[in-house]
């Protein structure tokens, strides 16, 4: 096995506990556009939204409201703050040993970043309220010129920022599809997907996976 220089962890579902967060957000950020619970159009926009967790919001909303560009911005506007407001309020969790292994992969010399989908904003308001600023190595959110999920954008950026040698020498790790997705796109040599967020092992394993493990806690015993 390539000696690993660098781990790309994802956030939601992967090292950060989601507990339905991203539904509730999604349902505040969805009314905000004007599509209520009881809208005939709201179950199957929930669907799309389970499927294509772990992909950049913007994204998800300009599909959900037919490239309508001011609604999409609107709704993503009113998803960070949902996001956030519940973080603030206290539902924010690490997954259980999540930080023990960042810390255990940095300390046997592997460099670890962290991704999501969320904007960066969402994604300083995790950092924050679990006090992981300086944990990882490198944190990364979609934003200008670096495209989200399942793009490969996220974990390449994370090599050149750290630069790392070899793409080969990159892990990535994530619980959805498109944590999968990105990673195989961008050449690492392990992909692996966790059974801590949205999706299931045949889902990860449809999508390519090169492993699939109960927790990322696991991850530093595959890399061994």
């Amino acid at each position: 096995m390539v000696n690993t220089e660098l781990v790309v962890l994802d956030m939601a579902g992967t090292t950060v506990a989601d507990d339905g967060l991203v539904i509730r957000a999604f349902t505040a950020a969805i009314a905000a556009a004007g599509v209520s619970e009881e809208d005939s159009r709201y179950p199957g926009m929930l669907d799309y939204v389970v499927e294509t967790m772990g992909q950049s919001k913007i994204v998800v909303f300009r599909a959900l409201l037919d490239g309508d560009e001011k609604l999409a911005q609107h709704a993503n506007t009113a998803f960070q703050d949902a996001y956030g407001k519940l973080v603030a309020d206290g539902h924010c969790e690490p997954i259980p040993g999540a930080e023990e292994t960042i810390q255990e992969l940095r300390a046997q010399g592997v460099k670890v970043a962290l991704t999501t989908g969320f904007a960066a904003s969402t994604q300083n308001a995790i950092l924050d309220a679990l006090g992981w600023h300086g944990l990882a190595d490198a944190v990364l959110a979609p934003g200008e010129g670096v495209r989200g999920r399942p793009f490969p954008d996220l974990v390449l950026a994370a090599a050149l920022r750290l630069e790392i040698t070899d793409v080969r020498r990159i892990a990535v790790a994530g619980d959805t599809p498109s944590d999968v997705q990105t990673g195989l796109s961008a050449g690492a040599s392990i992909v692996a997907g966790v059974l801590t967020g949205s999706a299931k092992k045949p889902e990860l394993d449809a999508a390519g996976a090169t492993h699939v493990l109960e927790s990322v806690r696991d991850l530093p015993a595959l890399l061994s």
